[in-house]
């Protein structure tokens, strides 16, 4: 692909901000637990053209925030126990999951064992707070797939994708489950309350 604007050949398509945010939502764990010190990131090593530069970024973003991150992996739902079990000996103060399709696809598990293990934990999508995560921070899947059906239907009218620059979602939401906020005992800073999309009690 020669660029987003003109990708050229026979490519085009829509982009998440998924992982150019990776960076915010260590920010964000960072408001929501203040003394934390250690934090976890879980990445999936079969993806690696999403996990090295989330990896990449977060790294990059832990240091300047004065954060330790630990960087784990999950190939399967067999790797998740190990996972939380790593945190605990790090005694890390939070978790950040990277994006990905086989983590979205088990987000009621993580956000299960999240709870179970009382690990603040942020992730990209809304259905991990409604299954009992902590907060949510992401592109909003509706409008790629808006964006999908609208290009689609240009191609199939004759517009060559060469022509069609890469979109990108712009649109990011902020939730927050304020009953998984009280049994961990975390407050929420008023600041980002007011941010939230939605506070799902």
């Amino acid at each position: 692909m020669a660029s987003l604007n003109r990708p050229g050949g026979n490519i085009t398509g829509v982009a998440n901000l998924n992982l150019g945010i990776a960076p915010k939502r260590l920010e964000l764990l960072r408001e929501l637990v203040p003394a934390a010190t250690t934090v976890g990131l879980l990445i999936n090593p079969t993806n690696p053209a999403v996990a090295e530069p989330v990896a990449r970024a977060s790294q990059a973003a832990a240091g300047t925030l004065g954060l330790n991150l630990h960087v784990l992996n999950a190939r399967s739902e067999g790797d998740f126990e190990q996972v939380f079990a790593s945190l605990m000996q790090l005694r890390a103060g939070g978790l950040v999951i990277g994006p990905d399709a086989f983590f979205t696809a088990r987000s009621r598990q993580l956000a299960a064992l999240a709870l179970r293990h009382a690990v603040p934990t942020i992730y990209q999508h809304r259905e991990f707070v409604a299954a009992g995560g902590l907060v949510s921070y992401g592109g909003l899947t509706s409008d790629a797939y808006r964006l999908t059906g609208l290009y689609t239907g240009r191609v199939l009218k004759g517009e060559k994708p060469a022509d069609l620059p890469v979109q990108q979602v712009t649109k990011v939401e902020l939730y927050i489950n304020l009953k998984t906020a009280n049994t961990l005992g975390i407050t929420i800073p008023l600041p980002l309350s007011g941010r939230a999309d939605e506070l799902i009690e």
